[in-house]
């Protein structure tokens, strides 16, 4: 019951309480996002296809005979403390190749044996590039592991050594220390904020300060977009609003360049951004960027159309003039594809989306009956599986509960009665109480057009009434008392009915006399 109360409270609208009708995506735990398979991955291991290549010059010369085989992490730690250069270089490399192919990278022996020091020490050394490369890549797979074993990069000293090499003038190392930053973002918001902290987004940023981006390599572009979107990632709290500020001009950027990774990783830092207080959503709004959101939500590729899509979800779940931003943005022309996608978690979230624009006012209410939905969220009641049907159930009752007597009656003429019936047999409560909310809401606007027998009659006819009746015996409080309520208001005079009341029966099914300026339950 709780549940429901809360789900509840997190709606807007003005026919209920003024938080009552919009919903905000709710996690349960902060983690869950880390753990979806369709979200972003929030921490990435550099594996080498070839971890033995060569991958600096220094590395060509002949290595000694260890170079065959894998090094312990005790030789690693002989190598590392020598005095000698070349040693030193030699026992890195091995530690980044054990962290690198290994199935079961031996992160915690090397923490152990006090490495993390040591390959902090070496991304110092300016004169050996090789080096700090190496160390690099090793602290970035160390990083990429568990929370502790993420932290016990970051008290090594790690952060301001990588912020360091962010500017280096070699590419590959720049590339490497900008990875390392966003596996350490990636891991919270404690760290990500240490990282802001320390001052690496300026830096970040001055790398994709160029009149032109497709001057970088791909790959090189990918994970700065990837670590600039770790950046923007987890709530409570969430990043600073000066950081927002001062990195959403290049994320607009990249929303233009057109890269599969970069669009979706650009997604997904939009998403976050837009997951939270309504102040958040207006300074994403501001940028100008709906436009380009909706225009991506039309993308083929699954990986960019799901964050853009989130995103557009997000911002309608603040104030009625945010939402209408996004309906004057044209989004509610992508939805007839969006609610018919292949992925049924695509299905579900167009579904979530339309439910906190239907909790709008009845003008919004109207543009979703223009643009042709009202179909394809009876079709959801149907077809849908069943969290796209719940997140359906509550896109018709906000409908009925925002919308004019003249929308609700449409609502009926499209045949809802019927799917939001079948749905009262749902194993969930929260479900069921949302669904008879709708159909009072319904029987309230036939109340005052004097149509609420016929609207009985049409319950009654498709197996609506058993159902409701059946929910008496409900465990469920608030599930048998709004049962029951409906059945004393408005089916328990049935014997009394009256023959000139009763719609006359005909072919399509029933048919109302009334004036052409009455709205009616026409069939």
């Amino acid at each position: 019951m709780s549940e429901n109360v809360a789900r509840l409270n997190k709606f807007k609208n003005k026919g209920k309480d003024a938080n009552e009708l919009r919903r905000r995506r709710v996690e349960v735990n902060v983690e869950l996002r880390k753990a979806k398979k369709d979200d972003q991955i929030f921490k990435r291991r550099n594996v080498s296809a070839f971890p033995d290549e060569a991958t600096s010059p220094l590395q060509e010369r002949s290595q000694n005979c260890l170079a065959a085989r894998q090094w312990t992490v005790e030789e690693i730690l002989t190598g590392v403390n020598s005095g000698n250069a070349e040693s030193q270089l030699q026992a890195t490399q091995a530690a980044r190749k054990l962290l690198s192919r290994d199935k079961h990278p031996p992160i915690d022996q090397m923490i152990s044996a006090g490495l993390i020091p040591k390959f902090v020490a070496f991304l110092g050394l300016t004169d050996c590039p090789p080096i700090q490369f190496e160390a690099s890549w090793a602290l970035t797979n160390i990083a990429s592991g568990t929370a502790d074993q993420t932290a016990a990069v970051v008290e090594g000293g790690a952060i301001p050594a990588f912020i360091a090499l962010v500017t280096s003038p070699h590419q590959h190392i720049s590339e490497q220390a900008v990875w390392a930053l966003g596996n350490i973002a990636g891991d919270g918001s404690a760290l990500r904020d240490r990282v802001i902290k320390h001052g690496a987004v300026a830096p970040l940023l001055s790398l994709l300060a160029v009149p032109d981006l497709s001057v970088f390599n791909t790959s090189y572009l990918r994970n700065v977009t990837w670590t600039l979107s770790n950046l923007c990632r987890n709530k409570n709290p969430s990043p600073p609003m000066a950081t927002i500020q001062q990195i959403l001009p290049t994320l607009i950027r990249l929303l233009h360049y057109e890269d599969p990774e970069v669009l979706a990783d650009t997604c997904w830092a939009i998403s976050y951004l837009t997951d939270g207080a309504n102040d958040r959503i207006e300074v994403v709004i501001q940028t100008g960027v709906i436009s380009r959101l909706v225009k991506l939500l039309g993308y083929d590729e699954l990986p960019i159309v799901t964050p853009a899509l989130r995103a557009i979800g997000n911002i309608v779940t603040g104030t009625d003039e945010q939402t209408q931003a996004v309906l004057n943005a044209g989004a509610l022309n992508m939805f007839p594809q969006l609610l018919r996608h292949k992925k049924a978690n695509i299905q579900k979230e167009a579904a979530w989306t339309l439910s906190n624009i239907t909790a709008g006012k009845d003008t919004q209410i109207q543009e979703v009956i223009n643009a042709g939905l009202v179909h394809y969220m009876v079709d959801m009641l149907v077809r849908g599986d069943y969290k796209t049907q719940k997140e359906a159930v509550w896109a018709v009752t906000n409908f009925t509960s925002g919308g004019t007597i003249q929308q609700v009656v449409y609502l009926v003429q499209t045949n809802v009665l019927e799917p939001l019936l079948n749905l009262l047999s749902s194993k969930d409560s929260k479900t069921v109480l949302v669904i008879l909310d709708a159909i009072t809401n319904i029987f309230m606007a036939g109340d005052k057009i004097g149509e609420a027998d016929k609207l009985s009659l049409m319950v009654e006819e498709c197996g609506g009434l058993d159902k409701i009746e059946a929910l008496q015996a409900h465990e469920n409080e608030l599930v048998y008392k709004a049962a029951l309520n409906l059945i004393e208001k408005y089916f328990s005079e049935e014997d009394e009915e009256v023959q000139c009341v009763a719609p006359e029966a005909t072919d399509d099914g029933f048919a109302f006399q009334v004036s052409d300026h009455q709205s009616s339950f026409n069939f």
